[in-house]
């Protein structure tokens, strides 16, 4: 499964990022990418998503609690992938 981290500025998904390859070292190192929203052709509408792998779906529900509160921190969402 991928668990997806929403954000709107770039600083607090590397921010996350780096709180998430910390705390969940099995999970990986979690990508920071770049997504346009959907009919939208301005840049500024770009939300910053973290990506965290986990193939094998062995996050225990507070590990997912605990990703939920970090993009909630930040002024972001989890979404799975």
């Amino acid at each position: 499964m991928r668990h997806l981290l929403v954000f709107a500025e770039r600083e607090d998904a590397e921010e996350v990022a780096d709180l998430v390859a910390e705390e969940f070292p099995l999970a990986g190192a979690p990508s920071v990418v770049r997504e346009t929203l959907a009919g939208e052709d301005d840049a500024e509408d770009a939300q910053w998503l973290v990506v965290v792998e986990d193939p094998d779906e062995a996050l225990p529900p507070e590990a997912l609690a605990r990703l939920e509160a970090l993009a909630e921190e930040y002024d972001g969402w989890r979404e799975p992938g």
